[in-house]
């Protein structure tokens, strides 16, 4: 026990003399962030964390496997990006919301809600309940799961994808929650 205690005592005197004779020199600025190792954990902790969706007080976990097993639709749109046609693969939004008790034929006061669609990287979107009932809107919006036959890779396990748009500024890429809100 003496000798760890003394081992001890070494390691903070040499620290502590370390320290000293490093006091004068600059610090200088904070190394920049890697950004792209900074955007592949995000990308990481997106992929084992389940995107939840939240209605009133219901809620429900999804993962790309999860959303293997329902009914998926297919959309091809052109990403100004990557200024190409891209086909997506995954779940109607309407489908995932009808699970909570979203009505599949709303009407009234349904129309004054809106969804709030938010990745890893808090980049959050807005789309009008309207918006993602095919019935009332012609655009499709899915939560997808692949792309051009392939997993998402750098988007995420999961994405929000939308048709019907000139850009693709409300796509959301390692999407981690879409909750419906009421407008007052």
């Amino acid at each position: 026990m003496q000798k760890i205690l003394l081992f001890l005592g070494v390691g903070l005197l040499a620290t502590a003399v370390h320290s000293q004779e490093h006091a004068s020199e600059p610090m200088g600025p904070p190394p920049e962030p890697d950004l792209s190792r900074v955007q592949q954990e995000m990308a990481e902790k997106a992929a084992v964390a389940p995107m939840r969706i939240r209605y009133e007080r219901k809620s429900a976990e999804w993962t790309a496997a999860k959303l293997e097993a329902l009914p998926q639709t297919s959309i091809t749109v052109y990403n100004a990006h990557s200024k190409a046609n891209e086909t997506y693969k995954g779940v109607p939004v309407l489908t995932l919301l009808t699970q909570l008790g979203f009505p599949d034929k709303p009407h009234g006061k349904d129309y004054k809600m809106y969804l709030v669609a938010e990745g890893s990287d808090g980049y959050a979107v807005v789309y009008a309940m309207a918006e993602v009932i095919p019935t009332i809107h012609d655009a499709t919006v899915i939560v997808a799961d692949s792309m051009n036959d392939k997993p998402l890779g750098a988007a995420g396990p999961l994405e929000l994808v939308a048709t019907g748009e000139k850009h693709p500024a409300r796509w959301v890429r390692n999407l981690i929650s879409i909750r419906v809100e009421t407008a007052h």
